[in-house]
């Protein structure tokens, strides 16, 4: 496969890197302020009404029953992924929290995907490598005191992030407009559901909800400019660039909240900038 063959998806997957990680930032700072399942139906709702209109404004072709079906579970799966990561977030250091989430998320369909689309070329596996390496570098805990709190339930969401990739895949060459709209609404279901059952309904303050707006936006937009990428390459290519979206988040968290920024840290975002151009080679 050719570099400009790949250069399209790596391009769609690396939108899809900056805009997932300033949506985990601005995400995971609005739920220190808010009941995290609550600011996660927010951010459905906001995702789900700009993909809704933007699909309605391009006039782009409804997804087939069979589409249909694998989107609604990609929503399912991503949306309560997504409540349990803001949780994960909301409870402990955001630079170590995030990237967990990631590499769980991006290992599970790269493994599957050489079982779908035969195994990539010796430099693209080793920019996978570099990639996880580079990921978890950046997600090490640096102090004492063993796991930091959180990264139980960001593995978790990380299961539940493969499976939303695995779907979205499934759901074929549809439109990425409506896709995103029609999984993102699931996901406001069942998040909602949530809020409805446990009664989850601690008030949030004006700058939360504006907070988890914008958070909503950019994860929604991450989504369609993934989904792009998944159609125009290998899903492994797509998961492995855009589950480099830590780095954006530990960088925000460095500047805005000077958090802990270590050698190895840097090491890792090294590692990832390294591998982007040997992916897509």
């Amino acid at each position: 496969m050719s570099v400009n063959s790949q250069l399209a998806p790596v391009t769609f997957s690396l939108t899809a890197t900056l805009a997932w990680g300033m949506s985990d930032f601005l995400g995971g700072y609005a739920s220190r302020r808010a009941n995290a399942i609550l600011l996660t139906t927010i951010t459905h709702l906001s995702g789900s009404l700009l993909m809704f209109l933007l699909a309605l404004w391009q006039h782009s072709a409804f997804p087939q029953t069979s589409a249909l079906h694998w989107t609604m579970a990609a929503g399912f799966l991503g949306g309560t992924a997504l409540a349990v990561f803001y949780r994960a977030l909301s409870g402990g250091n955001m630079g170590l929290i995030a990237p967990v989430g990631a590499v769980l998320g991006a290992a599970i369909p790269t493994i599957v995907d050489a079982f779908w689309e035969g195994r990539p070329g010796p430099i693209r596996m080793s920019g996978f490598a570099l990639a996880a390496i580079g990921i978890w570098l950046i997600s090490r805990s640096e102090g004492p005191g063993g796991r930091p709190e959180g990264v139980g339930l960001a593995a978790l969401a990380g299961i539940g992030f493969a499976g939303y990739f695995l779907c979205i895949k499934q759901a074929g060459d549809g439109s990425p407009l409506w896709i995103a709209a029609i999984s993102r609404a699931v996901s406001l279901a069942a998040t909602g559901a949530i809020v409805l059952f446990t009664r989850q309904f601690r008030p949030m303050n004006a700058i939360g909800i504006r907070w988890g707006i914008l958070a909503g936006l950019l994860d929604v937009t991450g989504s369609a400019f993934f989904i792009e990428a998944s159609h125009k390459g290998r899903l492994d290519t797509a998961v492995m660039v855009s589950s480099l979206y830590p780095a954006i988040t530990v960088l925000l968290a460095r500047i805005f909240l000077q958090e802990r920024f270590t050698r190895w840290k840097l090491a890792g975002l090294l590692a990832a900038l390294l591998a982007v151009p040997m992916i897509a080679s």
